[in-house]
């Protein structure tokens, strides 16, 4: 469903709600109202801290702000997913973290989030300087865009004389003084020293045994960006071709390697680019990636956690650096929970793996869906993925007992230990936590942690014990963790996202997603439709007809009536081009543009509710 920009815009004024929550970061102290913004093009960004499409739009944003930077405010509008996100002093954490250069809201309760009838993370909403709002737009791509909208709104209000340029609001925080800031990921090497991804100084770190003494530092800002996973190469790997470390740096879309002799980085795969499809393979430095987060080894590939497109992928080695291959080798890019052969299983930002002693399995921390998982290779060659805790998108908590029944929050470490049982580095929980696949348990081996996002085994055989040394990451560190005798068992509250829910009557529901290219930018339809709708629901009951996977982007859905509630998964996609391909009218240079969103939308049932389902993929 597309239509002109200039006669939606032309057809209704929705006068802006007023930016209410329980305080500010990133101004000083002061609190912000629009009144204060009147004058400025504002573009509020609703995100929430655990996601990774969030993560992405604040990078798609950054060059926007630097282009206007008299003229636009960006207002960061923090809305929670998981209880951990709404504790203030993790969200302050966050924001240092990932490098959020604009003021931001602290909207706990989504009292923000609900008077702008946000769906998704991540929404941006654009209000003009008189107040109005513009423009609304979900999911990722929209950076080149909205920067024409907003040098658009930036003439039109100049020349009627309601755009005011002044000081940008934004007020940045004392500089930090720690050694490590927000490491991700740690190995350790057969010398008992340790190798960490120092993540917010975008460099990989050489530790001495006591986790403190530096013995070296490799990347930097140009080199490394917010990398995470590390990973020890095999002998064979390192002699063939000449790198010892494997390095997920996640903000280059890469997979790096280093040499120790010299500390020299190299491109292993990834172009640099972040992958937009959702698919591909082939020469692993012609194939663009998207975020990853982790890496291990099964067999002689490196399995890599890609976040961002919610799958893992697979790097081989080739007879040099420039001759690897990568390939995807579970997931459907759908973000979820299902279980099955590897290629049709869903993920929810997979960002933590560990291989089995076994060699035949990789342990999964899959985050979003505050799952324990696991992806194995059979007999016959074939993957299969496997759910060992977790039951979907929303629901977690820190409960322990049955597998069945067990909750974790966002986990992002995972580590096998010598019994072959699980470490899960709880990472919102701020706990490790254990799983015993024999006996399908789930205990608690220490708590009071600062967001723990990794653990490696060390075994002290003098001692006769064994310790983790875990990551914590909002504390700017490694400790060791003695393992206890005997694991606490906690029963604690389960909790669910909260969202307000949709009412749709059951029976027959149009879903509408709205779809506006930017300006000077066209739908290309020479070889098809370029939009593509995915629909499923949880349970999968509640969905009669209009499931699967299809061009276009409106469907007709069948909802039963004796389910009361549910989740419906829309995902889109849309494709468009500089200037107007069927014409010809096209610049010489011009390029296409793709984007995407993935919904989870709570529905519940009401027969009084209209039979329509419109969301807003990119609305002006």
């Amino acid at each position: 469903m597309s239509a002109d920009a200039s006669t939606l815009r032309a057809r209704v004024k929705v006068r802006a709600a007023e930016l209410v929550g329980r305080g500010w970061l990133n101004t000083g102290g002061r609190p912000l109202s629009l009144a204060d913004l009147r004058g400025r093009v504002v573009v509020l960004d609703f995100w929430t801290f655990c996601c990774v499409n969030c993560l992405h739009v604040l990078d798609e944003l950054r060059p926007v702000e630097e282009r206007f930077p008299d003229a636009l405010t960006i207002i960061g509008v923090h809305s929670p997913k998981f209880e951990h996100e709404a504790d203030a002093d993790a969200l302050a954490s966050a924001v240092e973290r990932y490098a959020v250069h604009h003021p931001v809201l602290d909207d706990p309760e989504l009292v923000t989030w609900k008077a702008y009838a946000a769906r998704a993370w991540p929404t941006l909403v654009v209000v003009d300087p008189e107040g109005y709002v513009v423009a609304s737009m979900s999911g990722e791509g929209h950076g080149p865009g909205l920067a024409a909208l907003v040098a658009e709104l930036i003439e039109e209000h100049r020349a009627k004389g309601t755009l005011q340029p002044g000081d940008d609001p934004y007020v940045p925080p004392p500089a930090p003084e720690t050694a490590l800031r927000f490491p991700g990921k740690a190995v350790t090497l057969p010398d008992g020293s340790f190798v960490v991804s120092d993540t917010s100084n975008h460099q990989v770190v050489h530790l001495e045994g006591d986790l403190e003494t530096e013995r070296a530092r490799w990347g930097g800002e140009g080199i490394l960006n917010e990398p995470q996973g590390v990973l020890v190469a095999t002998p064979e790997v390192a002699e063939r071709l000449g790198v010892d470390l494997l390095v997920a740096d996640s903000v280059n879309h890469q997979l790096k390697g280093i040499r120790l002799s010299d500390g020299s980085v190299h491109v292993v795969a990834g172009t640099g680019s972040q992958l937009r499809e959702r698919t591909g393979g082939g020469p692993a430095l012609e194939q663009a990636l998207s975020t990853p987060w982790d890496l291990a080894w099964l067999g002689d590939r490196v399995v890599i956690a890609m976040a961002g497109t919610h799958q893992l992928w697979a790097w081989t080695p080739g007879d040099t650096l420039e001759h690897g291959t990568v390939e995807v080798v579970s997931g459907t890019s759908n973000e979820g929970l299902v279980d099955g052969p590897a290629l049709e299983a869903w993920f929810a930002q997979p960002s933590g793996l560990a291989a089995s002693a076994s060699g035949d399995r990789v342990w999964v921390a899959d985050s979003e869906t505050s799952a324990l998982r696991s992806v194995d290779l059979g007999a016959d060659g074939r993957l299969s993925v496997e759910t060992h805790v977790g039951t979907g998108l929303f629901d977690f908590g820190h409960r322990d007992g049955d597998a069945a029944e067990a909750l974790f929050q966002h986990p992002l470490g995972v580590t096998e230990l010598p019994d072959g049982s699980v470490a899960v580095s709880d990472t919102y929980n701020g706990a490790i936590r254990r799983f015993d696949p024999v006996t399908r348990q789930v205990t608690t081996l220490a708590q009071g942690l600062a967001e723990p996002s990794d653990a490696v085994v060390e075994v002290d055989p003098e001692a006769a014990q064994t310790h983790l040394v875990v990551i914590e990451s909002a504390a700017h560190r490694l400790v060791r963790v003695a393992l206890p005798e005997e694991a606490q068992r906690v029963d604690g509250p389960a909790h669910r996202t909260q969202r307000p829910s949709t009412p749709l009557p059951s029976g027959e529901v149009s879903l509408e997603v709205t779809f506006v290219p930017p300006a000077g930018q066209k739908l290309d339809h020479r070889w098809g439709d370029p939009t593509r709708l995915d629909v499923s629901a949880t349970p999968e009951a509640l969905l009669v007809e209009g499931a699967g996977r299809a061009e276009g982007l409106t469907r007709r859905l069948v909802l039963r009536d004796d389910i009361g509630t549910g989740t419906l998964h829309v995902s889109v996609q849309a494709a468009s081009c500089d200037g107007d391909p069927v014409t010809g009218d096209v610049p010489e240079h011009a390029a296409c543009h793709l984007f995407q969103q993935d919904w989870g939308i709570p529905v519940v049932i009401d027969p009084a509710a209209p039979a329509t389902l419109a969301l807003d993929l990119r609305g002006v």
